[in-house]
C-alpha cells in the first residue's frame, strides 16, 4: 500500500488530539466521578477515531481523484456516522459513562482546532510584530 506522506501540520495535530485527550482526563480522574472520566476518555477515542477515518478519506479522494470518487467518500461518511451513533446510544443508554463528560470527550478533535488555529495565528502576528 502506497501512503501519503503526512503533513508536519497534521502530525502535530494528531499528537496533540492525544496530549488533549490525556490531560482532560488526567484531570478529571481527581476532580470528577469515574463515569465522567470514562465519558471523555470514551467521547476522545470516538472523536479521535471519526478524525482518523475523515483523514483516510480524504487522503483516498486525492489520491484518486476522479469524477465518481464523491459516491464513495458519501457512503464510507455516512457509514462512519452511523457507526458512531450505534456506540454513542449503547454508551448512553447502558448508562457507563456520564453524558457532560461525553459531550467533553467529543469535542477534543474541535478543542485541538481551536487551539492549534489559535496559537497558529499568534506566531504568525508575532513575526509580524519583530519584522
Amino acid at each position: 500500500m502506497n501512503l501519503i506522506a503526512k503533513d508536519p501540520f497534521q502530525r502535530k495535530l494528531e499528537m496533540t488530539n492525544w496530549i488533549i485527550l490525556s490531560a482532560l482526563a488526567l484531570a478529571s480522574l481527581f476532580l470528577a466521578p469515574l463515569k465522567f472520566t470514562l465519558g471523555i476518555l470514551l467521547g476522545g477515542f470516538v472523536s479521535i477515531l471519526n478524525f482518523h477515518g475523515m483523514v483516510r478519506n480524504l487522503h483516498g479522494i486525492f489520491k484518486n481523484p476522479s469524477d465518481n470518487a464523491k459516491r464513495p467518500t458519501m457512503v464510507n461518511f455516512f457509514l462512519r456516522l452511523a457507526a458512531t451513533a450505534v456506540v454513542l446510544y449503547f454508551l448512553l443508554t447502558a448508562g457507563t459513562v456520564d453524558v457532560v463528560g461525553l459531550i467533553i470527550g467529543l469535542s477534543v478533535v474541535v478543542i485541538n482546532i481551536i487551539f492549534m488555529m489559535l496559537t497558529t495565528l499568534a506566531k504568525k502576528n508575532f513575526i509580524k510584530e519583530v519584522r
